[in-house]
């Protein structure tokens, strides 16, 4: 029987005509072409690598004073996306500059050490708390990860332990520790762990106090066994060791009901012959511009992480100037969203200044700040969205009238 003639699958070539053809179930390769592959895949490891080693020093930055964004270039930046709460954008760029010069600060004999700065953030809902912190990490030459408070639970519970934030800040450092120790990390629903009472709790609550008390080592600065893939679904991992000193920490929360806190201390301070003058000052319209650390006490924040959190700033509750700017300044405009995605469809959006006050209207009737103004643009925009993809419509165009009619029969518009 005559022998099966057999040929390289990759060049085509005889077993003849190369030195060696390792042969397979469904094909053959021959020394020629596995060499190439082999230095193929060499290179495709250097890349990856190579965009490894580059992603981290985005993330460094190389960090040098020169190259620092100023405090007023920071906010500058947040301008572009953010309307208003000039206050907080201050506190920010202050404390992320701070943190920059934290570390880069020299070794020296004088024993002045700068210490970090954690700052907590109060303000309505739909402020733009979140939208700070988003926008603000892509300013950023260090990691940034945002976390939500509301998912972790005192240890022994099911849910998250306070751990995992830095789990988070590893993953977004690629495991690299050294970067990770250098982080930043937003804690976003902060009032969410607030104690219910003000008696101190004797026993275990799910995600009150006891994660407070968990938060007290990460904020003050320790080292932490950090399981880099979360925590329960891989128990026998080996832990890593992360230093928090040198991460900055950067908390916000709504406070839903804190001006009420606010209200009962301003009261009990105006006594005496000078009580109608002092009450005269105070703004009852804008209560959070008075918060002080004691009223996160009363509103159930335990004393010692009100004390790492020394910086307390607060975002004003948007009046309608500032919705009206929410919808066509920034950069990501609500209506520069809506028109981008009717363009990739072919289409003009244009949307009439009559329209744009009834949904600023509406949003300030609802009270739900930029939150709000957001439901009642995808309200309007919905029927649009559905019916002229599959139309020949090249503009569109948003009336008063038309946007009335959208909200009216939509569940939103039944808020009011």
């Amino acid at each position: 029987m005559a022998r099966k003639i057999q040929r390289c699958s990759f060049c085509g070539r005889l077993d003849s005509e190369v030195r060696l053809l390792i042969t397979g179930e469904s094909g053959a390769i021959c020394d020629d072409c596995l060499r190439q592959a082999n230095e193929v895949l060499q290179e495709h490891d250097s890349l990856l690598s190579g965009s490894s080693a580059k992603h981290s020093r985005k993330l460094s930055g190389d960090l040098s004073m020169k190259e620092l964004p100023r405090p007023t270039d920071i906010k500058a930046y947040l301008d572009q996306y953010v309307i208003g709460q000039d206050d907080a954008k201050r506190y920010l760029s202050v404390a992320v500059y701070n943190h920059y010069k934290r570390l880069l600060q020299p070794t020296s004999d004088d024993g002045v050490e700068i210490e970090k700065s954690n700052i907590v953030m109060v303000g309505p809902t739909g402020t733009g708390k979140t939208l700070l912190a988003r926008t603000i990490a892509k300013l950023l030459k260090v990691p940034f990860t945002i976390v939500d408070a509301t998912v972790f639970t005192e240890a022994g519970y099911v849910g998250e332990d306070v751990e995992s934030i830095l789990t988070r800040l590893l993953q977004v450092a690629d495991y690299n520790l050294e970067l990770t120790q250098r982080g930043i990390v937003f804690i976003d629903e902060i009032d969410k762990i607030a104690r219910k009472s003000d008696n101190p709790s004797i026993t275990r609550d799910v995600s009150g106090e006891g994660v407070q008390q968990g938060l007290l080592k990460l904020l003050e600065g320790t080292i932490v066994n950090v399981p880099p893939k979360g925590g329960r679904k891989h128990p026998d991992q080996d832990f890593v060791h992360v230093d928090t000193h040198n991460i900055l920490f950067i908390c916000g929360g709504a406070f839903d009901g804190i001006e009420r806190k606010i209200a009962q201390r301003l009261n009990t301070h105006v006594v005496g012959y000078n009580a109608i003058e002092n009450v005269a000052h105070i703004d009852r319209n804008d209560l959070m511009r008075y918060i002080q650390p004691q009223d996160l006490k009363a509103f159930g924040l335990i004393p010692e992480i009100i004390g790492r959190l020394p910086v307390l700033t607060h975002l004003d509750q948007l009046d309608r100037a500032a919705l009206r700017n929410i919808l066509t300044e920034p950069k990501n405009s609500l209506i520069r969203q809506q028109q981008k995605l009717f363009a990739m469809d072919g289409v003009e959006l244009t949307f009439d200044d009559d329209a744009l006050e009834y949904m600023v209207d509406k949003a300030v009737e609802f009270k739900l700040g930029a939150r709000g103004l957001r439901s009642i643009v995808e309200a309007i925009m919905i029927t649009p969205q559905y019916e002229i993809p599959s139309s020949k419509v090249k503009e569109f165009r948003v009336t008063r009238e038309f946007a009335r009619e959208q909200l009216e029969k939509s569940t939103v518009g039944q808020l009011g």
